[in-house]
Formats: structure tokens, sequence, C-alpha cells
């Protein structure tokens, strides 16, 4: 079975804001080898969920993970992610699609956070 890795950020109209994101995606390239990876948003921005899922789909993934890149579970990630998820498992009924929690909720993701804070009082 292979397996993708679908990076789901929120998007924006500042090609820029996205600089940090298409980092992440590489770092996750670069330390799964053999493991497809994609970069998806929400809006304003592209490929779209469908987009990015398409992609994985079509290079043989037949298990997808869906990692939200945002902060905290609101209601992008808490109401709108699970129905398009809704919408990819109708549409790619084969593949066996898993959904992980907001990175920024993840220990490290807040510990990495503290610490950079912190690091502004020296």
């Amino acid at each position: 079975m292979s397996r993708g890795v679908l990076l789901f950020g929120h998007g924006a109209r500042d090609p820029l804001w996205a600089t940090p994101f298409h980092a992440v995606a590489a770092r996750v390239k670069a330390m799964n080898p053999g493991v497809q990876v994609e970069l998806a948003f929400l809006e304003l921005m592209s490929p779209d969920l469908n987009g990015g899922a398409d992609v994985l789909v079509e290079a043989g993934c037949s298990q997808i993970c869906i990692v939200p890149l945002f902060l905290g579970t609101g209601g992008h990630v808490r109401g709108d992610l699970p129905r398009l998820l809704d919408h990819l498992r109708l549409r790619h009924p084969k593949v066996k699609w898993t959904l992980q929690a907001a990175v920024g909720e993840h220990r490290d993701v807040i510990e990495a956070m503290a610490r950079v804070a912190g690091e502004s009082l020296a």
C-alpha cells in the first residue's frame, strides 16, 4: 500500500504567506522517503483539498493522512474539514483516509512556540 500525507493550510492572498508551509512539506518529504506529500489549502490558494488529494490518488496512494497545519481546532478544522473529508471519501472510496489533530495542539509545537517566545526575552 502506498501512503500519502496531505498537508492542509488555510490559504491567503499573499503568496509569501505560504513559504513556511512549503518548507514544512519539503521537510516532511525529506524525512519520509517513499511517502507522497502534497500541500493543499482551504481557500485563496491552490491546490484545494480535492486537488491535492487527486494528486496523491493518481500517484497510487491508498492510505492518505490529512494533517491540518492550523494552530488550533477552530471552525475550519472542526466544521469545514470534516465535510470536505466526507466528500473525499465519496470521491475516492477505495482510499483509507485518516485525519490528524491540528498541528498547533501538539505538545512539541506548543513547546517550540513557547521556546521562541521565551527567547525574545533574552
